[in-house]
């Protein structure tokens, strides 16, 4: 059986994502883009391996950026 990834990879992604979106996001964005990453990724896979959720959280935060820019 594959061993689950602890929970010290996914504070890892979300310290990766708030320095690469800082001065874009909030902290607190970062945060909840990858709880949703990884609520969203055990749903729809049955799994929610570090990368994948950095990937999805990524994704959430650059068209939330994109969405952002639009409206100013």
């Amino acid at each position: 059986m594959d061993q689950l990834p602890d929970i010290d990879a996914y504070t890892q992604v979300e310290t990766v994502l708030k320095v690469e979106f800082a001065g874009v996001h909030p902290a607190a964005t970062v945060t909840r883009c990858v709880e949703a990453a990884h609520h969203g990724a055990m749903e729809v896979t049955g799994y929610a391996y570090p990368s994948l959720v950095e990937r999805i959280a990524r994704k959430h935060l650059q068209v939330l950026a994109v969405v952002a820019g639009q409206q100013e």
